[in-house]
């Protein structure tokens, strides 16, 4: 039985108290875990984007920035690895770098192991604004996690991996998937 006092009751259990009376034939057990973590990951993209822009970038420059930052100097990878770990497509990704090289966040250059390839290269100020975005990314996610143990923390991590692990092999989706809000 769920304990729904006054400190563990939330939003998410009044909303699926009212669709259990409504439709006491399904089971909402999916929705306690899925609801919360949608109005989590607002919260978080609130925080993120607010922290990406106080350091004068979008969340999807912060992206890219990132895969180029945490790769190591000289902070440069070929367009096809930037598509891979942000997840986007190749036509997407083609704009974003022209949009960064327009910004001077990044440069173009020629692979010196394939002259008709290409690599992008973060520039300096590219640098210290992933840098800034990434320090205030820390501080904000930090805040949103105070009321969490690093027990908790570390065994929440350890059941979001397995969730992860466990939505992931539906990528790519091969039958449309209606999702629907609450």
């Amino acid at each position: 039985m769920e304990d729904r006092t006054q400190d563990t009751f939330d939003e998410v259990d009044g909303i699926i108290a009212s669709w259990s009376a409504a439709r006491p034939d399904l089971d909402f057990a999916p929705l306690t875990v899925f609801s919360r973590l949608s109005r989590i990951a607002k919260h978080l993209d609130r925080a993120r984007s607010h922290a990406f822009e106080r350091s004068g970038l979008t969340s999807w420059e912060f992206d890219v920035l990132a895969v180029l930052r945490r790769g190591g100097a000289p902070y440069r990878q070929s367009p096809k690895v930037l598509v891979q770990q942000t997840m986007v497509s190749s036509g997407t990704m083609t704009n974003r770098i022209d949009r960064l090289v327009e910004r001077e966040l990044v440069r173009r250059l020629t692979d010196p192991n394939d002259g008709r390839g290409v690599l992008v290269e973060m520039t300096p100020l590219g640098q210290t604004l992933v840098d800034a975005a990434m320090t205030r990314l820390t501080d904000a996610e930090e805040r949103l996690l105070g009321a969490i143990s690093k027990p908790e923390r570390e065994r929440l991590a350890v059941l979001l991996r397995k969730l992860a692990k466990s939505v992931d092999r539906f990528e790519p989706v091969s039958e449309a998937i209606e999702i629907v809000e609450m």
